[in-house]
C-alpha cells in the first residue's frame, strides 16, 4: 500500500500524518507513508485544500481530517 499525506506543514496535515502512521501501526499494514509538502507536487493530485491523503493512487480526503475510526475503516 502507497500512502501519501499531502500537505503543507499545517496543524491537521502534522495530525493527519500522525493519525494515518497510528492507524497502520494498529491494522498492520504493509504500507509505504510519505509526507509531501511541495506545492507542485500537490497540485497534481487536483487537491486545492490540504490536508489529503492519497492512498494508491486515489484521493480519499481533501481538506478536512476525519476521525480516528473513520480513518482506520478507510485503510482497511
Amino acid at each position: 500500500m502507497d500512502i501519501k499525506v499531502l500537505g503543507t506543514g499545517c496543524p491537521k496535515c502534522k495530525t493527519l500524518e500522525k493519525l494515518t502512521r497510528d492507524a497502520v501501526e494498529e491494522l498492520g499494514l504493509d504500507a509505504n507513508i510519505a509526507k509531501v509538502e511541495d506545492i507542485m507536487d500537490i497540485m497534481q493530485y487536483n487537491v486545492a485544500k490540504t490536508p489529503a491523503l492519497v492512498v494508491d493512487g486515489n484521493v480519499l480526503i481533501k481538506g478536512s481530517l476525519p476521525s480516528y475510526d473513520a480513518l482506520k475503516k478507510m485503510l482497511s
